[in-house]
């Protein structure tokens, strides 16, 4: 039996070796026909800690890990944006009585 692969976005990376995934499918209503979305999330393996909150990866299914795991992150697809830089700005002190 092939492994299922999955899409998602990483919502949690505060448990060691392992993410939270959100996969989000749309399907349409029984009875109206209008298309919703529906959610669920998964945990993941992360041997690394590499996927951060935000990346947008594809999980596999696995053998069971732990008592929630059943899936590994397979790759990631985009990098989150989300990453903050450290920055060094200087600000010169405005003189009194001068208008900018």
């Amino acid at each position: 039996m092939p492994k299922r692969i999955l899409t998602g976005t990483v919502t949690s990376d505060k448990t060691d070796k392992t993410v939270t995934v959100l996969v989000e499918r749309r399907v349409k209503h029984p009875l109206y026909g209008k298309i919703i979305k529906r959610s669920k999330k998964y945990h993941a393996h992360d041997e690394q800690n590499e996927y951060v909150v935000g990346d947008k990866v594809r999980i596999e299914e696995t053998k069971p890990v732990s008592k929630t795991k059943t899936w590994a992150v397979k790759d990631r697809l985009v990098a989150s944006r989300g990453t903050a830089v450290e920055a060094d700005l200087e600000v010169a002190e405005a003189t009194p009585g001068t208008a900018d």
